[in-house]
């Protein structure tokens, strides 16, 4: 995970990478929602290219993130779990139904292999 208390470009860029990368997303993938080229992406996230504030408000759309954690990195304001779920259930509901409920018996079996109960 990035560095929280850094506001300079190069600690901006590596939350920036950081959650495109937990958001399961490549450069490519970015640019394109963007309408950016590729390279682009990756001077922002090395924090060779500054971001302006309309483009911070479209990453934190992408991620699923605070303006705010992009911009400060405040442990207060950082991606929640609740945002890795929500990442999770969009990528489960791509999935067959078959494949999905094989998914869910693992989980199943994870969860009472660790006593954590479950139905």
């Amino acid at each position: 995970m990035p560095n929280n208390d850094e506001t300079n470009p190069t600690a901006i860029g590596e939350r920036l990478r950081w959650a495109r990368e937990q958001a399961g997303l490549t450069q490519t993938q970015i640019a394109r929602m963007l309408n950016y080229h590729r390279p682009t992406i990756s001077q922002i996230e090395a924090g060779q290219r500054g971001v302006r504030p309309d483009e911070i408000a479209r990453f934190a759309l992408l991620y699923s993130v605070q303006e705010a954690w992009i911009i400060h990195g405040e442990s207060g304001i950082l991606p929640t779990e609740d945002a890795r779920v929500e990442i999770a259930a969009r990528e489960l509901a791509k999935l067959r139904k078959e494949v999905l409920d094989t998914i869910l018996k693992v989980i199943k079996v994870m969860r009472s292999n660790r006593g954590e109960g479950g139905e």
